[in-house]
């Protein structure tokens, strides 16, 4: 047993806590920003998870054009602090530098990723419980909606299909492939 038998199960504790609490974070600013029902139940539950993290820092940091800038910095804060941590249990190294330009990357791939789970949860949805009222449609609805738009513009639903979902997942997918891969190339130029 070397110490990977330790410190593999504490990355991962690690890496899931502060990925999920990133996961809410960014939630909470894109809902913001596609104004999202406020009162939805699950709506509720992101605003209290958050609020006493957010609320002292956007005293330091304002909001700039109706985006929720504290949100934003708390997401990058929480993931570079995450990729120090790892850094420093598996290997023993400080770096700082890595951390903090590791976490823009770090935040990419995740962002596209809300938008694409909520697609597709939202396409499930509309299949097996299609036209009653679910709070977590609604808030799907509000955040996909941005992204599906000018798909639907070009794709019109084709006898009753619509086939928007898919054109908008494929298109997700592709950016993230074309986005990532020279993110991490330039942050692995910087720091070297």
């Amino acid at each position: 047993m070397g110490t990977s038998y330790a410190t593999n199960p504490l990355i991962f504790i690690l890496q899931f806590v502060f990925e999920a609490y990133i996961l809410v974070v960014l939630l909470r600013f894109f809902l913001q920003l596609t104004r999202a029902d406020f009162y939805n139940p699950l709506s509720q539950f992101i605003v209290k998870v958050t609020s006493p993290v957010l609320v002292p820092l956007r005293r330091m940091i304002p909001s700039m054009g109706g985006m929720d800038v504290a949100a934003l910095v708390l997401a990058w804060a929480l993931k570079a602090v995450e990729l120090l941590l790892v850094v420093l249990i598996s290997t023993g190294a400080f770096s700082p530098g890595y951390a903090i330009l590791g976490a823009i990357p770090g935040l990419v791939g995740p962002t596209i990723n809300i938008f694409l789970y909520a697609i597709i949860i939202q396409a499930i949805l509309s299949w097996v419980n299609p036209g009653t009222y679910n709070p977590a449609a609604s808030l799907l609805y509000s955040l996909t909606a941005p992204v599906l738009r000018p798909v639907q513009r070009f794709i019109p639903p084709i006898g009753g299909i619509d086939l928007s979902p898919m054109a908008a997942i494929l298109g997700l997918i592709v950016l993230k492939m074309l986005i990532l891969p020279p993110l991490n190339q330039l942050v692995a130029a910087l720091i070297s």
